[in-house]
């Protein structure tokens, strides 16, 4: 499975880390992602997700089953 949110889609970012003397290198910004189990109340079964910090706080207003629909994914899956 890849490093990505699977409700917001987000996935790891190209930068540079810049030194004192302003040297760049390139690096890598993961998310930070968590393996996470939400209860889904249609389905009346807990479900498995890989999502992001911020994807989790947004399940807390929005809904488990708002935030599917928009992403377009089936939780029968998971």
């Amino acid at each position: 499975m890849s490093r990505k949110c699977q409700l917001t889609g987000k996935k790891a970012n190209n930068a540079f880390a810049v030194s004192h003397s302003h040297r760049r290198t390139k690096k890598l910004q993961e998310a930070n992602l968590q393996w996470k189990r939400v209860w889904w109340s249609q389905g009346n079964r807990w479900v498995r997700l890989k999502l992001s910090t911020k994807a989790i706080k947004t399940l807390e207003s929005k809904g488990l089953a708002a935030m599917a629909k928009e992403a377009g994914i089936d939780l029968n899956r998971y």
